[in-house]
């Protein structure tokens, strides 16, 4: 729980950094450090104790293709804070898990029940109270949360196809490394700037650490207890990122936001909640959507 609650943090601040940063540093340099250094602190961690073994994988193109919906989700982060609040940003983020419980129904034929529905219903309707308009998000930018939650919620459904067939490192290695051969190549089309980089270093570093660090608190958290028990505390993501909003840019959320990220995080949780009462049943009377071991979680 203490890692859980530590990646959520984590997570808060990359985000909350991300919009400060990305004022006086182009979103492609920071997409493209970010993934490098991910990349590099994979390598200095893992290789000692694994070897080559880190880059085995019988599954390369489904590795790649969770790579690239990983950086159309955090591309989507980055250039969305820049317009958007953290707080509500993040709050629709968290509707991810509820689209992949619906999209697995159709790629991994899952029977998912009636009740979960009706809470995808009800996170539905908490980001329409965020996003309502007249409100303090409503715009065009709306486009990059939109697209966030469908290519992360098919990068939760994939990472669940592969879940207990690759290892767990070499996935987040080659995650990073897509990531970084990607951003490399639209940095060497779009002009390369090493000066912001040696003026930036720090705000470049911390970055890639918030990033780099939360993933792994999350994957050694997973290693310790199952999603449905782990998950509902990633919601607290939430709470961190309108108080880093408040705290940096004094934002605060209005009311109608308030009651719609509170409707969208008890749906997440319910959700969450629902799947923890499923596995706890006989294993004669789980559904397909219990067996497969869908990981419901606002993050990678």
């Amino acid at each position: 729980m203490a890692l859980i609650l530590l990646a959520a943090l984590t997570f808060a601040s990359m985000d909350t950094t991300a919009k400060y940063v990305t004022r006086f540093i182009p979103v492609l340099m920071l997409l493209w450090f970010r993934y490098v250094f991910q990349v590099l602190t994979t390598l200095l961690m893992r290789y000692p104790l694994q070897k080559t073994a880190l880059f085995r994988t019988r599954k390369l193109g489904f590795q790649l293709l969770r790579g690239v919906l990983l950086l159309i989700t955090i591309a989507c982060s980055f250039f969305g804070l820049q317009h958007l609040p953290v707080g509500e940003f993040t709050a629709m983020m968290m509707l991810s898990p509820l689209v992949a419980t619906a999209m697995s129904v159709w790629f991994l034929k899952t029977h998912v029940a009636r009740l979960r529905w009706w809470l995808l219903a009800g996170g539905l309707l908490g980001v329409a109270l965020v996003v309502r308009p007249g409100g303090q998000v409503f715009g065009w930018a709306l486009v990059f949360p939109a697209v966030l939650v469908v290519a992360y919620a098919w990068f939760q459904v994939l990472t669940s196809h592969m879940s207990g067939e690759e290892d767990i490192y070499t996935t987040h290695f080659y995650t990073g490394l897509v990531g970084a051969l990607i951003m490399s190549c639209v940095l060497w089309l779009t002009g390369w700037r090493p000066e912001l980089l040696l003026t930036h270093w720090p705000w470049f570093l911390l970055v890639g650490f918030f990033g780099t660090v939360g993933h792994l608190m999350l994957i050694r958290a997973y290693g310790y207890a199952s999603a449905p028990v782990l998950t509902p505390y990633l919601y607290t993501q939430i709470g961190f990122a309108t108080l880093g909003g408040w705290l940096v840019f004094g934002h605060a959320p209005d009311l109608w936001a308030w009651v719609g990220i509170a409707t969208l995080a008890a749906s997440g949780v319910g959700n969450t909640l629902l799947t923890m009462w499923e596995v706890s049943r006989p294993s004669g009377h789980r559904t397909a959507v219990e067996s497969r071991g869908i990981r419901l979680s606002g993050r990678p």
